[in-house]
């Protein structure tokens, strides 16, 4: 395979073929004469041909030169447009921001974050990888995300984990349910009710399952869903107990649709941040996307 050709030489040979001059190209260059002469004869050496003929103070491309004038054009237009467009990624608003977010972070925490975000940044193009703490991990380590809006991950390699906040999960019940109308939970019926519950591959569902474990019980009967509302809906009527953390149901706790009451003498709490490769530098786009994070969430545990 032949060696790519030295652009410093291909710039200061396609300047000469339009100048015509050594003189002119050394001030357009800010090089001296003899630089500019040293550059085409190395390039002439390189290539093996013979790309000016010289007559007098004036130079004049060979059949060689305007072959390679041909190329020279187009490489050097593709260089300049390289240039051009990683000196846009730099500039305020432009590039892209990749994200990675749970199901529940991209419908209750997103929406006013990207809000807020693309006022400051209105070019930036966004994406958006719905998916489970795990995969945001498995998105990272691929490189096919920047950043993520998940809940902490366990024993992870070469990931930063930056807080956002902390939740509790608890029982969210109807106001017609026996629980909600005494006010407390008695230990010896959590394992006998039917509940809804977010879907058994969530890291929610392995950490409601653990805690559980711990409390030497199995909750028997589940109905799963990946939708926070469906969830919610079938505990407001009734048809099962739901265990949600309250910021989720917020409205349906004010206005007594469903009733909140705690999992037991433990609490079952859950760490939210933004997670990213721990070798990456942030840009200032993702920085502020960070903070806006940190301003959205801040009410939340």
């Amino acid at each position: 395979m032949s060696q790519p050709i030295d652009s410093r030489q291909l710039r200061a040979f396609a300047i000469l073929a339009q100048t015509g001059s050594f003189t002119q190209t050394a001030k357009e260059m800010f090089l001296s004469q003899s630089a500019i002469s040293h550059s085409v004869k190395a390039l002439e050496a390189d290539i093996g041909c013979r790309l000016f003929d010289r007559m007098g103070k004036k130079v004049f491309l060979t059949q060689a030169g305007e072959a390679l004038l041909h190329h020279a054009d187009r490489i050097l237009t593709e260089m300049g447009n390289a240039r051009s467009s990683l000196q846009k990624l730099g500039k305020w608003g432009k590039g892209r921001l990749r994200l990675g977010a749970s199901s529940t972070a991209c419908q209750y925490i997103l929406p006013g974050v990207l809000r807020e975000f693309k006022e400051s940044f209105p070019d930036c193009q966004i994406t958006i990888d719905p998916g489970d703490s795990q995969e945001c991990v498995s998105l990272l380590h691929e490189h096919r995300i920047d950043l993520a809006v998940a809940l902490e991950p366990k024993h992870v390699d070469r990931i930063e984990f930056l807080p956002l906040f902390t939740d509790e999960l608890v029982f969210l019940v109807s106001p017609q349910h026996p629980w909600a109308i005494s006010g407390c939970v008695k230990r010896d019926d959590i394992p006998r009710q039917n509940y809804v519950l977010y879907n058994k591959t969530s890291h929610t569902f392995r950490l409601i399952e653990e805690y559980f474990h711990k409390e030497e019980m199995i909750l028997n009967t589940m109905i799963e869903f990946g939708s926070m509302e469906a969830i919610k809906a079938l505990a407001k009527l009734g048809l099962g107990v739901s265990i949600l953390a309250p910021w989720i149901a917020r409205e349906e706790l004010a206005e007594k649709s469903l009733i909140a009451l705690p999992l037991g003498r433990r609490k079952l709490k859950r760490n939210w941040g933004i997670i990213y490769g721990r070798e990456k530098r942030l840009s200032l786009a993702e920085e502020t996307f960070v903070s806006l994070c940190q301003s959205v969430t801040a009410g939340l545990g």
